[in-house]
């Protein structure tokens, strides 16, 4: 098998040096030449995370790395992936080759999955997969690993895949409800974010509460869309609250205690816009989603972020469980 992976930033270099270095696959590594990820790559075959094997080839022509690659990996920001995948659509071969979604978030505004946007874009459903869960590329890297999950439209795809790119550092699962993983996924972040508040305000000792009332929240919302709810339980949502909530490399928990502490983050939060797309499906299906409603207000509405939060542990008790 060959693989392309499109999209150069923390996640697409490191899957580029996992396939290759772990797996022995032939890989292509794509980026726009305009981007500073591809030229640090470019310059030095390294970044802050991984350094690459010579082996894997390097370009800015997309049409080349399509070309390559039977399989083809995305791994850029969930907001961009709606233009991206119509120009590949439009332009380039796809119809025979496999796409996996190594990437979290619901599009805003219209709150849709991101396998969602490709399949209105044209690309055949039973093609696309995801690749999903806890793991920090500083930990695989050192040798430590982790569990992830590949689902999909397609059993066969999804077994096909999950077996054909595990090892000794990454154990796949194979997922069964690509709806409620997509989503739980994308929410995990939202409360990466409420998580890092809670630290930047002192109150981490508040995150066990945020936990169960996070995952019963994120469960309703999965139910409303169609999903089994019961997968918010699972690895791609509570299971990758370690690696989102308490790591000291994590984006979103980062972001949040940032925000807390009044000062700046200039690395990319999925959570931030994932917030947003949330609230508002959520809004529209009547689901209650207090935590992201709070996430929301604070970085879109201006709400003072500490009553916010706050407001969360003193709201009146009732009948309904975690609410």
């Amino acid at each position: 098998m060959k693989f392309s992976v499109l999209g150069c930033g923390r996640w697409g270099s490191f899957i580029s040096w996992y396939l290759c270095s772990k797996k022995g696959y032939d890989v292509c590594l794509y980026g726009r030449e305009s981007s500073k990820a591809f030229q640090l790559l470019k310059n030095t075959r390294k970044n802050e995370y991984v350094s690459l094997d010579e082996k894997i080839l390097l370009t800015s022509e997309l049409e080349k790395a399509v070309d390559f690659a039977d399989i083809i990996i995305i791994s850029i920001s969930a907001q961009n992936l709606r233009e991206f995948v119509r120009d590949l659509v439009a332009n380039y071969h796809l119809k025979d080759k496999k796409i996996i979604l190594c990437m979290k978030g619901l599009e805003t505004p219209s709150g849709k999955r991101l396998t969602q946007v490709c399949i209105e874009e044209g690309i055949d459903k039973n093609n696309i997969a995801v690749w999903l869960g806890p793991g920090h590329i500083q930990d695989f890297t050192n040798g430590i690993p982790n569990c992830m999950t590949i689902d999909s439209y397609n059993k066969e795809l999804t077994y096909f895949l999950a077996d054909n790119l595990a090892s000794d550092l990454i154990r796949f699962y194979y997922g069964d409800d690509i709806i409620g993983n997509e989503i739980g996924a994308a929410c995990k972040n939202i409360m990466g974010i409420c998580a890092g508040a809670l630290d930047g305000l002192g109150f981490g000792a508040m995150k066990g509460p945020l936990m169960v009332r996070g995952a019963f929240e994120v469960s309703k919302f999965i139910t409303a869309m169609g999903g089994d709810g019961y997968t918010a339980y699972g690895l791609t949502h509570l299971g990758d609250y370690e690696t989102t909530l308490f790591s000291k490399y994590s984006n979103n928990r980062n972001f949040g205690e940032k925000l807390a502490l009044g000062l700046p983050f200039d690395k990319l939060a999925e959570g931030v816009k994932t917030s947003e797309a949330v609230y508002k499906k959520a809004q529209q299906m009547g689901v209650d989603m207090p935590i992201t409603e709070a996430v929301y207000k604070v970085l879109f509405e201006n709400a003072d972020l500490k009553a916010a939060i706050s407001s969360l542990f003193n709201r009146s008790v009732k009948t309904e469980k975690y609410s």
